[in-house]
């Protein structure tokens, strides 16, 4: 076996209709230009082998996450399934968790953010303006300080939006650029390809049970995700706003 391949570890969460993976810093989603195998073929291969299927699996991608973040990800396993999440996503019915870890303390420490982005498909980056000009898409999140580790400040986040590089370009407006994101303005890049951003939680109503799903991701086993843990609220405490 590859070792980059999925395994019933990599597994956070499966039923009929999806299923949840602990996305590895530095994978991709889906394929694009460096022709590396993305995260998304590697899920069907595992669907294929685990449930015997010489044909092959359906998986739908119902959201993303940027190559160097690390965290929880939501696949389709059926079609039904794929058009149901697509409209929680679309609704805004799905409440997203992340962790940051940032070099300067964020001022003020708790609040929500309201930008509009324009990405630069060539450059791949993002720019933020604080009013609406064309092409932009307005993008809006909450974050409060956590609390803080050997001169690091961990920092929650609930985007309400989801934008391309939307929590990297947002929290680097306010000084708080993630640490290893040289794009957004931290000092230098990470060896291993990563910036400290890990999608933690998603909290939703199953679309077909109609039973509520809350699917949470472990941190990272890279020696620095470690020193943070014991900062992280229990899921009931970490509630930033309800929608």
């Amino acid at each position: 076996m590859n070792p980059n391949d999925i395994t019933d570890n990599d597994v956070l969460y499966e039923d009929n209709h999806l299923i949840a993976i602990n996305k590895r810093a530095g994978d991709i989603v889906q394929v694009d230009e460096t022709g590396d195998e993305p995260l998304d073929e590697k899920v069907k291969r595992y669907i294929a082998q685990k449930y015997n299927k010489p044909n092959g699996a359906f998986l739908g991608v119902v959201h993303r996450l940027d190559r160097p973040v690390s965290g929880v990800i939501l696949f389709a396993k059926t079609s039904k399934g794929l058009d149901r999440m697509n409209k929680l996503f679309k609704n805004r019915e799905i409440r997203k968790t992340y962790y940051a870890v940032v070099r300067n303390r964020p001022n003020p420490p708790y609040g929500n953010l309201v930008h509009w982005l324009v990405k630069n498909p060539q450059k791949n980056v993002t720019k933020p303006y604080d009013h609406e000009v064309q092409g932009s898409l307005r993008s809006e999140l909450h974050y409060r300080l956590v609390g803080e580790k050997n001169g690091y400040f961990l920092i929650e986040v609930n985007p309400i939006t989801g934008r391309p590089h939307q929590i990297r370009v947002q929290l680097s407006t306010l000084g708080c650029p993630i640490v290893g994101d040289n794009k957004y303005g931290y000092p230098r890049g990470s060896l291993r390809k990563s910036i400290s951003l890990h999608a933690r939680r998603l909290q939703f109503i199953h679309p077909i049970k109609n039973e509520p799903v809350e699917i949470t991701a472990p941190l990272p086993k890279d020696g620095f995700w470690e020193k943070f843990a014991e900062l992280m609220p229990p899921p009931s405490e970490s509630d930033i706003i309800d929608h």
